[in-house]
């Protein structure tokens, strides 16, 4: 067992905003319990997910930056049973848990809602919603049983459609309004407890899934997106995993309930 002052599990940690993520809390000095899928390009991505999600390379590369530091592990959110091995493996080699972070999601798109297939919509529940909620049922529990509750966070990555509605984005925003109502939901399960929940919903976020958005709409690349963005340029993943690692924080306490803003001045 490796003795660390704050730890903290990452869904969705081999890339994109999770990888941030994980490596914004690692400058931190927290350990760190990396988990992705490493799907790929694999069948079992889902239903309508049609780019390829990070590998079990780029999973390996983060927890080669960090030696010591960071524990990955390989496992599918859709999974309880996963989960639930995931976080007794991270207090078992780091003694505890303070902060958890569900970042894993996929999108798809690119259809009105009355052309959507069910199967992409089940996709985007399982992963996206199903995903939080299990990474929440499996780690809560060892936030409440931890030696310091008062300082113990869950912060899922929501999204700028998890409050309005999106053009051919209908299935992904139910998601994603489906996750701020968990988070929500959770935060008042933990009124008195001193663990506290809060959702981070970022804009358009230079990332692979952000280049996916880009093909479902037709578009060459990812600049288009800087048209809805009011500071005239794409968020990066390190500036919306600052704001989820400040939420990770003792002083992150502030936060709860609430659906902290990471869009950049989206204003699609």
């Amino acid at each position: 067992m490796t003795e660390r002052k704050r730890i903290a599990l990452v869904t969705g940690a081999a890339r994109g905003i999770g990888a941030a993520t994980a490596r914004a809390l690692c400058a931190e000095g927290y350990g760190v319990l990396a988990l992705d899928s490493c799907a790929g390009d694999a069948p079992e991505r889902g239903a309508g997910v049609d780019y390829p999600l990070a590998n079990r390379q780029d999973l390996e590369k983060l927890g080669a930056e960090h030696p010591g530091q960071v524990l990955v592990e390989v496992a599918d959110v859709r999974d309880r049973a996963a989960l639930d091995a995931a976080a007794a493996r991270a207090v078992e080699h780091f003694g505890r848990l303070d902060a958890v972070v569900a970042a894993a999601a996929v999108i798809t798109g690119g259809h009105p809602l009355w052309e959507t297939p069910e199967a992409h919509l089940r996709t985007l529940w399982d992963v996206d919603v199903m995903g939080v909620w299990n990474t929440a049922a499996a780690c809560v529990p060892y936030l409440l049983d931890g030696p310091a509750p008062s300082g113990c966070r869950f912060v899922a990555v929501a999204s700028a459609a998890g409050t309005r509605g999106l053009f051919h984005l209908s299935g992904y925003g139910a998601a994603k309004h489906a996750v701020v109502g968990l988070v929500r939901g959770l935060a008042a399960d933990l009124v008195n407890t001193g663990v506290t929940a809060v959702a981070v919903s970022p804009g358009s976020t230079r990332t692979a899934m952000l280049e996916a958005t880009a093909a479902l709409y037709g578009l060459d690349d990812v600049e288009s997106f800087t048209d809805s963005q009011l500071r005239g340029r794409l968020n990066e993943p390190e500036e919306v995993a600052a704001l989820i690692a400040f939420c990770c924080s003792p002083n992150g306490s502030v936060a709860n309930g609430a659906v902290m803003s990471a869009e950049g001045g989206f204003r699609g």
